[in-house]
């Protein structure tokens, strides 16, 4: 898997289930809050504490992904 960014957003789970079956890709289906970022969100769930000021930074922020987010794997050969 090579992509850098999102190939498409789907307000229904099974919509982005059934593209991927169509298209053969092999990607991660992620759950994204919505209204705020996931750093932020993992900070107020309590899933995340930055422990250090590098932690912080717009380079880190920006990057930052979770675990916690719901997720699938898709692997189509």
């Amino acid at each position: 898997m090579n992509g850098r960014f999102a190939s498409g957003v789907f307000s229904i789970k099974m919509a982005a289930i059934e593209w991927d079956e169509k298209e053969r890709l092999q990607r991660v289906l992620i759950k994204y809050p919505l209204d705020i970022s996931v750093y932020d969100w993992s900070i107020d769930n309590g899933l995340f504490t930055p422990k250090d000021s590098e932690y912080e930074t717009p380079e880190f922020k920006q990057k930052f992904t979770s675990a916690s987010q719901e997720h699938i794997h898709f692997e189509n050969d």
